[in-house]
């Protein structure tokens, strides 16, 4: 009996999808050529709902926490390494259709965009909460976790902008190049008050966390000389 591994990877989701092409895209990278569509376009949806799903649930479980605390709460289960250890341990990497030689199972940034993508597929399947049920069955979510701890640079500068009265920082996407597969992204952060840093990197969650970083060891600097 012949075996099929997109229905193993449902059992693995804990959603059987009514249409497997959406499934499909979810899980195809920008080289694999045969894919008239890559997971680009689900991440930049899924990126949006795992962000309403997480602001909802934090919403609710933490009344006594402010903007600030909430924000750090959801960076911490959105951000980067998060993400990309819900996908190894979904074993995703198996299953991603990309060009031959392509390390997929090393590059965080993939893994994680494709663990937002599924959120998305999910959600155009089935509504919200079927997607909300993904994000339960495998997001960490533990209650007792300590907001300030292990946060990544996005976090961090939010925290120190949000302590010195600044508002949120703000993230744009000023140049993509490269090829489809093989992308340069560009991106600023921005703060009230001082300048935008710039960064470039191979996807937007790395350029994004790049460019917080040298942000946030800039604004340090500066206030420890005042």
């Amino acid at each position: 009996m012949t075996v099929d591994p997109l229905a193993m990877l449902e059992t693995s989701i804990g959603h059987q999808f009514a249409d497997r092409n959406i499934l499909h895209e979810a899980l195809s990278h920008s080289s694999h050529i045969e894919s008239e569509h890559s997971y680009e376009r689900l991440e930049f949806l899924g990126d949006r709902v795992l962000g309403l799903l997480l602001a909802d649930h934090f919403y609710a479980a933490f009344p006594q926490d402010d903007e600030g605390a909430l924000s750090l709460r959801l960076h911490g289960e959105a951000r980067m390494s998060t993400l990309a250890a819900i996908a190894k341990n979904l074993q995703l990497a198996d299953y991603i259709k990309s060009q031959s030689g392509l390390d997929i199972a090393g590059n965080d940034g993939v893994m994680a965009d494709v663990v937002e993508s599924l959120m998305a597929a999910i959600y155009l399947d089935a509504g919200l909460e079927a997607a909300r049920k993904f994000l339960n069955r495998h997001w960490p979510l533990n209650s007792r976790a300590d907001a300030q701890n292990e946060k990544d640079a996005k976090s961090k500068l939010q925290e120190w902008s949000l302590q010195h009265g600044l508002g949120l920082p703000a993230y744009r996407q000023l140049a993509k190049s490269g090829p489809d597969h093989a992308p340069q992204m560009t991106y600023e952060v921005k703060i009230e008050g001082y300048d935008a840093v710039v960064a470039t990197a191979g996807s937007r969650k790395i350029a994004e966390q790049t460019a917080a970083a040298s942000l946030l060891e800039l604004l340090q600097e500066r206030t420890s000389d005042l």
